[in-house]
């Protein structure tokens, strides 16, 4: 195999990727910091991720760690959503993303809709998405909930909705944030399933969980974090018994949950 070929198979290379908050304890301290422009500062500096080097190849990774280790911003950075205060990332091929429960839905607009603006915003043509309602309404089994507001869905049926959105655009990267954890047995079989499927195909499927059982019959790779760096990347069979070393000593951990609202930070360009 060439060195090319070896390229070829990165989908997403993330390259010295840092991601920094400023914390403010008062709201007033972001008005005076701007006052003096910048001359005095009157914030502190949060790392949520720092120097962060991970290439990401066909199959199924999982990313785990602690609470706070920066799993959720690392996959918000892939997808996009965040900008890095340092590095790259490089995406090989359309990307999807199941981030956080409804995360881009718009409460009043039926299931229906939510679906057609959320193809366009990939770049699926209008013609593509017609052609995809059908099967998306089928896969997500909603019934006549699909052409009802999102707010009256519950949160297993927003999962249902995302997750069919998601995978009907074939996307060769595929984005998943513990939101299968809310969906019923049936549905997350049924996830399972197609997340193989894609697997056999040749896509790339990174996940952040908290289930080291799911982890270990789902995934070939893992990439450990703790504090916003990375500990271990490497198998599963690798890199679990790390992280089972990790939370059992609690002494290890070096970064708690983030919690700050979102008045108290701000996000660094």
């Amino acid at each position: 195999m060439t060195v090319s070929d070896i390229t070829s198979q990165i989908r997403v290379n993330v390259s010295q990727v840092s991601k920094r908050y400023n914390i403010y304890e008062r709201p007033v301290d972001r008005l005076r910091e701007i006052l003096v422009g910048n001359r005095q500062s009157f914030h502190r500096e949060y790392w949520a991720l720092r120097d962060i080097d991970i290439q990401f190849h066909q199959g199924i990774t999982a990313l785990i760690g602690p609470n706070g280790s920066g799993k959720s911003t690392l996959l918000q950075i892939i997808a996009g959503v965040l900008e890095p205060t340092a590095g790259t990332v490089v995406r090989n091929g359309r990307i999807t993303a199941i981030l956080e429960l409804g995360a881009g839905f718009q409460s009043e607009y039926t299931g229906r809709e939510n679906v057609v603006m959320n193809a366009m915003i990939l770049g699926v043509s209008k013609t593509e998405i017609e052609k995809l309602l059908p099967s998306i309404a089928a896969f997500a089994e909603l019934g006549d909930f699909f052409d009802q507001p999102i707010k009256t869905y519950s949160s297993g049926m927003v999962v249902r909705l995302a997750f069919a959105t998601a995978v009907s655009v074939e996307p060769e990267i595929l984005l998943v944030d513990e939101a299968l954890a809310v969906g019923d047995v049936y549905f997350q079989n049924k996830c399972k399933e197609h997340i193989w499927a894609m697997k056999n195909a040749g896509k790339t499927i990174i996940f952040v969980s908290h289930d080291m059982h799911a982890v270990a019959e789902w995934c070939q790779h893992a990439v450990l974090l703790n504090g916003g760096q990375i500990v271990k990347q490497g198998s599963v069979e690798e890199v679990l018994p790390l992280y089972r070393e990790l939370m059992d000593d609690h002494s290890l951990v070096k970064s708690k949950e983030f919690t700050l609202p979102v008045s108290a930070y701000e996000k660094q360009e």
